[in-house]
């Protein structure tokens, strides 16, 4: 590679993850030679701004990456098969948003606080995780890694920033009407969403019973914690939250664990941020979660179904957006750009 900085792209630019992906690099003063910005053909010609300078909105064309070094993609899964590849073979690595190259054998799939000695394996493209696993592995990981876990069951709240900007002002919108007493006719979602909340709108697997969102979720886990055996029960649920998903989470370990060594252990790890006051009742909640880098952890107590000491429940909010997605993607770029600085 390159000694000089990275040439760097973002793919899907104008989306809810794509300007998140802008403001990171922003914020975390990514150095780099040059940026450039693509989205569909409709949004070509829009500017947006990176620090003092307004960037144009390139069209997605075949040739259009050949002078890329890093491509960070969310433009979905569709768009990462065709271009991804094509990126790859000009001389860029990708990092990848969407569910397109997860679960495939030669692609890492990374979440830098857990696995990344996992990017030095990649073949030119690197998988950014599900939301949910990522908000999720960030606490499992120092856990598992101490404690070993057997089982995890999880139940998600998930928020609409899930499932893009659209889905956000949806929300916003039916919201207005609702409180108005006017209609409002769901567009981007299934089901009313004000006031309102339902099973991840993915289709279900008719002999699992489970959605593609919650089978995601486990697969990915096991992946990323490299623990096939691993046993993952989760249950996905779209909540009238614009920003930042919660989840519950049982752990069964394999021998005895204390609420007061869990915490400890998360009060030192990277990524996490307790918020444990019981005296308070204040726990991790959406919208302190909002806009911040860590996953916040609470409610850590003993599971008092399982006798044996063996089991702890807890529960964690973390931004979707964030680290669920955008400051992940740039995380790992960021280990990739040392090569190019270090030669």
């Amino acid at each position: 590679m390159s000694a000089s900085l990275p040439r760097v792209a973002i793919v899907g630019a104008t989306g809810a993850v794509g300007t998140e992906l802008i403001a990171c690099l922003q914020q975390r003063q990514f150095a780099l030679r040059e940026l450039r910005l693509f989205a569909s053909e409709r949004s070509a010609g829009k500017r947006m701004s990176f620090g003092r300078e307004s960037l144009p909105v390139e069209a997605l064309t075949d040739d259009a990456l050949s002078s890329t070094d890093i491509a960070l993609f969310s433009a979905g899964a569709t768009r990462a098969r065709r271009f991804a590849p094509l990126a790859v073979r000009a001389g860029a690595v990708v990092i990848d948003n969407s569910s397109a190259f997860r679960m495939d054998s030669d692609v890492p799939l990374v979440v830098p606080e857990v696995n990344p000695e996992a990017i030095a394996r990649h073949h030119g493209i690197i998988a950014n995780p599900n939301c949910v696993a990522i908000i999720a592995v960030v606490p499992l990981w120092p856990l598992h890694r101490e404690f070993r876990i057997r089982r995890v069951i999880a139940a998600t709240y998930q928020a609409a920033s899930g499932a893009g900007a659209a889905a956000m002002q949806e929300l916003r919108e039916s919201t207005q009407a609702a409180l108005a007493g006017t209609a409002f006719e769901p567009r981007v979602l299934r089901h009313p969403y004000a006031f309102n909340l339902f099973s991840h709108d993915t289709a279900v697997d008719p002999v699992s019973g489970s959605n593609e969102e919650e089978i995601k979720v486990g697969r990915e886990l096991c992946k990323i914690m490299q623990t096939p055996d691993l046993r993952v029960s989760v249950t996905c649920i779209r909540v009238p939250v614009l920003r930042a998903h919660a989840i519950a989470l049982n752990l069964e370990f394999e021998r005895v664990v204390t609420p007061e060594a869990a915490r400890e252990l998360l009060g030192q790890s990277q990524g996490v941020r307790i918020v444990d006051d019981v005296e308070r009742n204040h726990f991790p909640m959406p919208v302190e979660a909002s806009g911040q880098g860590n996953v916040l952890v609470g409610r850590i107590r003993r599971d008092s179904s399982d006798p044996s000491g063996h089991s702890l429940s807890l529960f964690v909010a973390g931004d979707q957006l964030l680290k669920g997605a955008a400051l992940n993607a740039v995380q790992i770029a960021e280990r990739l750009r040392s090569s190019f600085i270090g030669g």
